[in-house]
């Protein structure tokens, strides 16, 4: 029989037909696209014409297109309903995958005709689009090993094979950690969880086949059930749980893999000339160095540590009123800031959550989207990968943009987290493809026949992503290689940390903020009290990210630790870590880091792109209208539709006339 992934998709909008797709379709997919897209590399190399950017770069571009096709089924599939048959072939496919690129980045006839264009580049007549895509070809395979010879060259091939191995290792491992452990709450066990919390235990307890309520390790469950649990014995056995993921020994033992991988970052930077793995991987970003990096870091971090001393303090004080004695403890954090809350705002998030219904939040981000771009969103009925998963159909004025497809709920084959991706990105090289776009979340799931609700953090993160959406839905370029999210990575959070901020307009809120039960409007002296309350607990937030990142770019900035888990301690002991606070994400489940090396020596990243988002908010607000339709065409004229066809720098200072300093963070923060 025909392999679906490998035949024409005579489907809406050419969606992969998940209804005929079996898991023992993708491994001869991906091996005969593998052999397609070596030919049409061969084709290149094998033609006898002088080089040019056509039958170069363009016919590059086009090249790994049958691989780019099963892949983008294959690992949105994998990363978001796994199952065994998926993990085994993620386990072959990563070294495989590492190997055909180095084979690629290190043809030395390829590069040879990519390297006479460069040196021929102002003769060619390039547009300023096509110039930009040579000087990235370029620099990927220069970056990529294309200069070494002999033992070098192949050494980088094994070191990268093995470090695509570890990634998929890291993220299997914790996957199987998240997926084992509950705890079953028995009646006893429910004091102080208001009814949102409890439907959702009930909800993860018959996802996890339990007769009753459960905590899991999910953020939607775990987060309100530290929040308001008065049981401090269970407080601390889910909190510990969660943050041992990755370090409880055995099989799963992420710590062995996170040396590794440190190891052999820091021999492929020295293998192409670098200092550091840091110094190596920050050179294409707008942030350039480790040393600017840290000097951002370093400039939050100190105000942000008073505001969570500050904080600690009070809480404390909390804590031995309840008859506790001794130190505030990080399993009691959320719980006494949920407290402080109530008495500092008048706020209690039982009282808000039944406002933040999933599908109202999910209409919040497409009327956002409407006003701003005019883009406008239609159910489509077709099937997916998972009964969970749903698509729209964007269009504007009439005209085809995009498909959307949103998963929104947990589950236990699902990864953990939330990220946007693209099973097809826009190109206008190969006629104009439209892209698929995908939001990934794991909210709580309600029971059957109940409303999806939401915590504000919940909320935040469905407009975050979905501004990652739009990077990729209002992408404009010819050549997929810079499409949509193509972009630095301190760049790439820019879109979707400024689409938060529309959150937080009053008028978005007084529309789609709706009761589940009555279907009334937030009233407004709610709303006025939730926005006045979005810097609360923000020292905690802040020194807990920050403190991520400072690890993160301890590890890459100079020689590998031997030891991790030491160098992470040394580290948080150096910058003063408050003892009730720990990192964000622990060295044994920092998947950002060591799930690939995307976010590597990057966690900054969504720091440095706050520093731009505050200040490009600030553009919307200084008109006086935050959907000013003058600003509204400059961001998607300047940023959005130009994915990496224009150095990150110059796009904003296109859309905003200069670059911003990190005032306006601390302001957004209440850390001024």
């Amino acid at each position: 029989m025909t392999n679906p992934l490998l035949s024409a998709w005579d489907t809406p909008f050419e969606l992969p037909p998940f209804d005929r797709i079996t898991d023992a379709d993708f491994e001869p997919a991906f091996h005969a696209a593998l052999d397609d897209t070596r030919a049409a590399i061969a084709a290149i190399t094998d033609t006898p014409d002088a080089p040019t950017f056509a039958n170069t770069v363009e016919a590059l571009e086009l090249a790994d297109a049958p691989l780019d096709r099963v892949l983008g089924v294959f690992y949105n599939v994998a990363g978001s309903d796994s199952t065994p048959a998926r993990e085994e072939l993620q386990r072959m496919f990563s070294p495989l995958l590492a190997a055909f690129s180095s084979e690629v980045t290190m043809n030395a006839d390829l590069f040879q005709r990519i390297e006479a264009l460069w040196q021929a580049r102002d003769t060619l007549g390039l547009t300023d689009e096509q110039a930009r895509v040579l000087m990235l070809t370029r620099r990927r395979f220069v970056r990529s090993g294309a200069l070494l010879e002999g033992a070098d060259r192949d050494r980088l091939k094994e070191v990268l094979e093995r470090l695509a191995s570890l990634g998929t290792e890291f993220t299997q491992n914790l996957l199987a950690d998240e997926r084992s452990w509950f705890m079953p709450l028995a009646e006893g066990d429910l004091d102080g969880l208001p009814e949102f919390v409890t439907d959702a235990a009930r909800a993860a307890g018959t996802e996890k086949g339990v007769d009753g309520p459960a905590v899991t390790l999910s953020r939607s469950v775990i987060t309100p059930f530290l929040q308001h649990s008065t049981r401090r014995d269970l407080r601390r056995k889910a909190y510990e749980a969660y943050t041992a993921r990755g370090a409880n020994g055995g099989d799963t033992d992420n710590r062995a893999i996170a040396a590794e991988t440190l190891s052999l970052r820091e021999e492929r930077a020295r293998l192409l000339g670098y200092d550091s793995f840091a110094a190596f991987k920050l050179e294409t970003e707008m942030a350039g160095t480790p040393d600017r990096v840290r000097d951002l870091l370093m400039q939050v971090w100190e105000p942000a540590r008073e505001a969570a001393n500050k904080d600690a303090v009070r809480m404390t004080e909390m804590l031995h009123a309840d008859g506790h004695n001794g130190e505030l403890e990080p399993w009691d954090w959320h719980f006494y800031a949920e407290r402080r809350r109530e008495a500092e705002h008048d706020l209690d998030e039982a009282e808000i959550k039944p406002f933040l219904q999933l599908d109202r939040m999910i209409e919040a981000s497409f009327d956002t989207a409407n006003r701003l771009f005019g883009l406008e969103f239609a159910p489509l009925d077709v099937t997916l990968y998972h009964p969970d998963a749903r698509a729209w159909e964007v269009t504007r004025d009439g005209q085809h943009v995009a498909v959307f497809v949103g998963d929104y709920f947990a589950r236990g084959s699902k990864r953990s987290g939330a990220w946007c991706s693209a099973m097809r990105s826009q190109q206008k090289l190969a006629g104009d493809i439209r892209p698929i776009v995908v939001n990934v979340c794991n909210f709580a799931k309600p029971e059957d026949g109940q409303p999806g609700l939401l915590s504000w953090d919940d909320a935040r993160t469905l407009f975050h992503e979905f501004g990652h959406a739009l990077h990729q839905m209002l992408s404009d370029v010819t050549y997929s290689s810079i499409s949509g999210t193509s972009v630095a990575r301190d760049f790439v959070e820019l879109p979707s940390q400024l689409y938060e901020h529309w959150l937080e307009v009053p008028e978005v809120l007084g529309k789609f903020a709706t009761h589940a039960r009555t279907g009334e409007a937030m009233p407004k002296a709610l709303l006025d009290k939730l926005l006045a309350a979005s810097t609360h607990d923000t020292g905690f937030q802040t020194v807990e990210f920050l403190s991520s990142a400072i690890v993160d770019l301890d590890f890459h900035d100079g020689a590998a630790p031997a030891d991790p888990m030491e160098a992470q301690a040394a580290t948080l002991e150096r910058i003063g870590m408050p003892s009730a606070i720990r990192m964000r994400h622990a060295t044994p489940h920092f998947a950002h880091v060591f799930a690939g090396d995307g976010y590597s020596s990057g966690y900054y990243s969504y720091m440095w792109s706050e520093v731009m988002d505050a200040d490009a908010f600030d553009a919307f607000t200084e008109t006086g209208d935050a959907f000013d339709p003058a600003m509204a065409v400059k961001l998607e004229e300047h940023i959005l539709s130009k994915g990496g066809s224009v150095d990150a720098a110059d796009l904003y200072t296109a859309f905003r006339g200069r670059l911003p300093g990190v005032d306006p963070l601390l302001k957004g923060r209440g850390l001024a």
